[in-house]
């Protein structure tokens, strides 16, 4: 009875590997062991930044919903505060991008704002 191999899979996962790593320096785009632990790694930091993704946008938002707020005389802290009395329900997302780009938008929430807080 002939020997068993598994050559057909084994190189379809050395393949799979080696196009993963397709555009990186030196032997890590071309000898499978340093390739597999580049690949490995790339996938592991891959990971932990989709999730640091939404925290740096968060961080954003609100470092530009600050400014807009200090811009007609109040802190960020005072203006959220003042959308959840008011009961104004618009995220941090939508809020930035009034900041940023409707001005007069963002002028007549804040005007709001300091009405609902007295």
């Amino acid at each position: 009875m002939s020997r068993a191999t598994n050559n057909v899979a084994a190189r379809a996962r050395h393949h799979k590997v080696l196009k993963g790593a397709k555009g990186y320096r030196g032997a890590k785009s071309r000898l499978y062991k340093t390739a597999k632990e580049a690949v490995d790694r790339s996938l592991v930091y891959a990971f932990r930044d989709r999730k640091a993704r939404k925290r740096d946008y968060r961080k954003l938002w609100i470092m530009r919903i600050n400014a807009a707020a200090r811009l007609h005389g109040m802190s960020y802290s005072a203006f959220i505060a003042g959308l959840k009395q008011s009961q104004i329900e618009v995220n941090r997302k939508v809020l930035a991008e009034m900041a940023v780009n409707d001005a007069e938008g963002f002028r007549q929430l804040a005007e709001t704002v300091k009405q609902a807080a007295g």
